[in-house]
This record gives C-alpha cells, sequence and structure tokens, in this order.
C-alpha cells in the first residue's frame, strides 16, 4: 500500500481532479455532443496531467533533493526509472484515449503532451516563456473537449486563451514558493487575473442574453483568487505565496464553471463544481504542489 501511495502522490491527485473540469468545460463549448466520448477524454486528461506532474518530478529529481525531499523520488520511494516510465506510459495512454473519440481530439492530446514535455524538460526554466507553456498545456485542455465535435474548434478557440493566461499568471507567481518572489510578478499576477475575470464577466452578460451562474461564479472566484494574490503582493514571502498559489490552482474549477454554465446551463456547472469539491478533498490527503 504503501508503495501504490507513492505513486498516487506523484500525480497530485487534486490537480488532476481541476483538469477534468478543463475538458467538462469544453464538452459544454461542443454542444454536449458525443456522448459516448465523454468519458475517454476525461481519460485522456487525467493521463496527460497525471503524466506531466510526474516527468515534472523526474527531471526536478536533484533540485527536490534540497527543495522537496519529502516528495517521492527524492525521497527514495519511487526510483527515477520507475517514475519515467510512469509518465511516459501515461502521456501515451492519454493520446490514445483522445484518438478513440476523434481525430481532432488526439492531435490535441498529442498537442497537449508535447507542451508537456517541452516545459518539463526545458520550457519552465527559461523566464516568460516557463508560465506561458504551462498555460499552453491548460488551454489545450479545454480545447480537448471541444474537440468532442472537432469543427467546433474553428470557432471557439479563443476560449482557450482564459485558462491560458489564468494559468501562466499562476505559474509565474509560483516560482517564489521556496524563496520568495518579487512584487513585480506578484503584480503581473495580479493584473493578469483580473484581466481574465473581465472576460469571464463579459462571456456571462453577453452569451444568450447573460447566464446569472456564470456572473455569480465569477464573482466567486474573484472572490476567492484576488484577495490570496494580493496578500501575495503585499508580502511576496513563500507563506503568502504557497496559499496563493493553491488557493488559484483549486479555483480554477470555478473559470471552467463559468463557461460550463453559459453554454451548458446551470445545471451543468453544478458538475463541474463537484469536481473542484473532490479537488479540496483531495488536497487534503496529497500535496498540490
Amino acid at each position: 500500500m504503501h508503495g501504490y501511495r507513492s505513486y498516487i502522490e506523484l500525480i497530485r491527485p487534486a490537480n488532476v481532479a481541476t483538469a477534468l473540469a478543463d475538458v467538462l468545460a469544453g464538452y459544454a463549448v461542443a454542444g454536449l455532443g458525443h456522448a459516448g466520448g465523454l468519458g475517454w477524454l476525461l481519460l485522456s486528461t487525467a493521463c496527460l496531467y497525471g503524466g506531466g506532474v510526474v516527468l515534472n518530478d523526474v527531471f526536478d529529481r536533484d533540485l527536490d533533493r534540497t527543495e522537496r525531499p519529502e516528495r517521492p523520488i527524492p525521497s527514495g520511494r519511487v526510483s527515477a526509472g520507475a517514475g519515467a516510465g510512469f509518465g511516459l506510459g501515461l502521456l501515451a495512454t492519454g493520446i490514445l484515449a483522445a484518438f478513440l473519440v476523434t481525430r481532432g481530439a488526439g492531435m490535441v492530446a498529442g498537442a497537449t503532451a508535447a507542451c508537456v514535455l517541452l516545459y518539463d524538460a526545458w520550457g519552465k526554466r527559461q523566464g516568460l516563456f516557463g508560465p506561458v507553456n504551462m498555460g499552453m498545456c491548460r488551454g489545450l485542455n479545454l480545447l480537448l473537449g471541444i474537440a468532442a465535435v472537432p469543427a467546433m474548434l474553428s470557432q471557439a478557440w479563443p476560449l482557450a486563451l482564459l485558462p491560458l493566461v489564468y494559468i501562466t499568471a499562476v505559474t509565474a507567481v509560483s516560482r517564489g514558493e521556496v524563496h520568495g518572489g518579487g512584487h513585480g510578478v506578484a503584480a503581473f499576477g495580479l493584473i493578469s487575473l483580473s484581466l481574465v475575470l473581465v472576460a469571464l464577466l463579459a462571456l456571462a452578460l453577453r452569451r444568450g442574453g447573460g447566464s446569472w451562474a456564470g456572473v455569480a461564479f465569477t464573482l466567486v472566484l474573484a472572490w476567492r483568487v484576488l484577495p490570496a494574490f494580493w496578500g501575495a503582493y503585499r508580502v511576496p514571502e513563500p507563506g503568502p505565496i504557497r496559499h496563493a498559489i493553491r488557493t488559484g490552482v483549486l479555483s480554477l474549477v470555478l473559470l471552467d464553471a463559468v463557461i460550463g454554465a453559459v453554454y451548458g446551463g446551470a445545471l451543468y456547472s453544478i458538475v463541474i463544481l463537484a469536481t473542484g469539491l473532490a479537488a479540496a478533498s483531495l488536497a487534503r490527503l496529497f500535496a498540490v504542489t
């Protein structure tokens, strides 16, 4: 049991739950069609996200011996070779599962896996490109759900900019969670998140005469993330920054709930929010960062 738990820790279960929300939101944008493919898409995103964070730990194993010695690989509970095989196997499974739905979904999954590998092996150390690279992974994850009906991709792809900018901001600020950050990066995070909130509010108000649920979820998202990231700006030290990152990651489901409410209705958005409850519960058992 101890060995199995180590592998579960590697995939960051709480974070994987937030990835499910991305696909559910994208599926709503696609018109809730191709019902038989939703399960495969959810499996695909879980494997893609899980594989990404596993390989991240593989590439970071030397640094983690100093900064995160409690993680499964630096602690010796999982070998680097076993972790690499596990992570690559998850990525391959994620691509295969998406191809079982549509060719377009398989191509999006392949692009996601490529962005994941780029980030883990190189991108995360490349200044601003690193956070943008991570944001691209989450934007593609939303497109994975939309790809249930590939024809929708050409119309709805701009929606991927919302999670892209959101996660770019969160990732940029997260670089200070070990040694502290700077006011400039924290200000960038605050401004970026504010722009996303404005865009979400506009989407909720304009789509189909307005979505009260979309507006409500946007306001809740603002209430959740803005104070946390303001705290990281005021005191850019590891404690406040880690609180902001944890809040930002777990609150991403609210962004997805807004999209789900606008395109799928208020009741459908409740299904998306359920993944957030699952993420919050898992976050009490397993690390988020």
